[in-house]
């Protein structure tokens, strides 16, 4: 599935709910759904900057693909980590650099998010791009 196939997934996932609690619980089920993420990935380097909350992005590179392991240790940073692991995980650094992030915006999760959420959403964003950047141009390190 492509990255834009999967936020039409989430958006029309979304879009059945009649109101902002029940698409709260949505985003909170995903984070009963998580990967078990190794504590050792818990440091200071893998925290994104931003979050309102404590969470953590592991960036791997293999194989051309940039592979992502995250956590929060909120049920909704963990829970919206889940969705954006499903879109930008296991992807070429060309995937993501077409990829149009206003997709992502557009799902119908900002207005869901606080305001101080909305910035870890966008920090979460930049952290990858950021992170693509690097990987951009590189053989198969890791």
């Amino acid at each position: 599935m492509t990255m834009q196939e999967q936020v039409q997934v989430y958006k029309e996932d979304l879009a059945l709910f009649p109101d902002k609690d029940s698409k709260m619980e949505y985003i909170l089920d995903y984070a009963k759904h998580a990967i078990e993420f190794n504590p050792k990935y818990k440091t200071e380097e893998n925290i994104i900057k931003g979050c309102s909350s404590l969470a953590w992005l592991h960036k791997e590179y293999v194989a051309g693909r940039i592979l992502l392991e995250a956590d929060g240790d909120s049920i909704i940073a963990k829970g919206m980590l889940v969705i954006l692991l499903s879109i930008f995980s296991n992807r070429t650094p060309q995937e993501i650099f077409d990829f149009d992030t206003k997709l992502v915006l557009e799902m119908g999760v900002m207005e869901l998010l606080s305001p101080v959420r909305q910035q870890g959403l966008e920090a979460f964003l930049k952290v990858i791009y950021s992170y693509t950047g690097e990987c951009q141009g590189r053989s198969d390190a890791a």
